[in-house]
């Protein structure tokens, strides 16, 4: 069961430093720094075809930074009563979701790649699946 009361409006848009060089750019993400907290986990979806989304779930207790690395895509989160959707184009910005967020990703551009970064190991108790049963939380 979800532990918080964690809602929509408790997400962000997180902007993180971009050191500009003529020979391209870097964006550093460290830990409780850029970060709003310690990464334990890293993995990034990329060659999603057209059409398709992901995510479909939401956390318990984990907390994830969501970063569109290349390309672009929208994100959809919902606590239960509202639903805000955002749109990730740039590798400087990362979506910022609480726990308790039902979450879905889609929009995909050609070549798109979305890295997260996460609080926590993975872990499948973790995971709501079933939207009916998020719903009921």
């Amino acid at each position: 069961m979800i532990q918080n009361n964690f809602t929509i409006f408790d997400c962000s848009i997180v902007h993180f430093p971009k050191i500009q060089n003529r020979a391209g750019n870097i964006t550093p993400i460290q830990n409780n720094i850029e970060s709003p907290f310690a990464i334990k986990r890293v993995y990034y979806l990329y060659d999603v075809p057209g059409g398709e989304s992901r995510g479909a779930h939401a956390h318990k207790e984990l907390e994830q930074l969501i970063i569109a690395a290349s390309g672009s895509f929208d994100v959809t989160i919902d606590d239960g009563k509202n639903k805000k959707t955002f749109s990730l184009n740039r590798p400087y910005f990362g979506l910022h979701l609480k726990p308790g967020m039902w979450r879905e990703l889609s929009n995909f551009s050609s070549g798109s790649i979305c890295l997260v970064l996460a609080s926590q190991l993975y872990n499948e108790d973790d995971y709501i699946r079933d939207y009916d049963q998020f719903l009921k939380r």
